[in-house]
């Protein structure tokens, strides 16, 4: 039953909003599987044929963007004090962290923020927080969007390319791979970036996606 249903899916003309959906909700709730998702959709790309991997692509960029211009308005408009889980220590030093990085090489900052996610999130909501000006910041965060979606897709491509076995095979190990990853490379660069930034991990419990107090 599962195999049909995702090919039905990758047929369907609502997959990439799906997607998109997914990728913009994890800019602010973090626990949103946005990474795996662009992962299986590169992966259905392959095994299925739909939908194309530059639209993955395209649509995973366009949508890593609008999550990005999303924390920025929070930043512009809200700060980096007035919700309850901004508040915390470690949130607390995670915006004082990329206060910093932003105001040294905003270029590298949010290249590397990208994909670290709860450091993307701090990053876009203190550079609309701290006035970096957006003829800045976009043109920088649409270049590291499309660098991380063509990343995630491409994993998922590659794994459909080499692993036998039917869509459900190829999705769930191209899922597998994403997350293995994705929580390799957030310990990595997170501890390369400074320990006062925290990890996916060391959110989970208590972040974004808790009601605002």
């Amino acid at each position: 039953m599962i195999a049909p249903w995702l090919e039905s899916l990758a047929a369907s003309p609502w997959a990439l909003v799906l997607m998109f959906a997914l990728v913009v909700a994890d800019a602010l709730l973090v626990v949103v599987p946005g990474e795996a998702a662009v992962t299986a959709f590169g992966a259905l790309a392959i095994a299925h044929g739909t939908p194309p991997l530059w639209a993955v692509i395209v649509v995973a960029a366009s949508a890593a963007l609008c999550g990005d211009a999303l924390c920025y308005l929070v930043g512009r408009t809200v700060g980096t004090t007035r919700w309850a889980w901004m508040r915390g220590p470690r949130v607390q030093a995670a915006f004082a962290w990329a206060a910093r990085r932003l105001d040294g090489n905003a270029a590298v900052v949010l290249f590397t923020a990208r994909f670290i996610p709860f450091a993307r999130l701090a990053v876009g909501v203190t550079a609309g927080a701290t006035g970096v000006r957006a003829a800045r910041f976009f043109p920088l965060a649409a270049c590291a969007a499309t660098a991380w979606a063509a990343y995630q897709a491409l994993v998922g491509a590659v794994i459909a390319a080499i692993v036998p076995g039917g869509p459900v095979v190829v999705v769930a190990v191209s899922v597998a791979v994403a997350i293995a990853f994705g929580m390799t490379i957030d310990a990595l660069l997170a501890r390369r970036v400074g320990p006062q930034v925290p990890s996916a991990s060391a959110v989970q419990s208590r972040g974004p996606s808790e009601p605002a107090g």
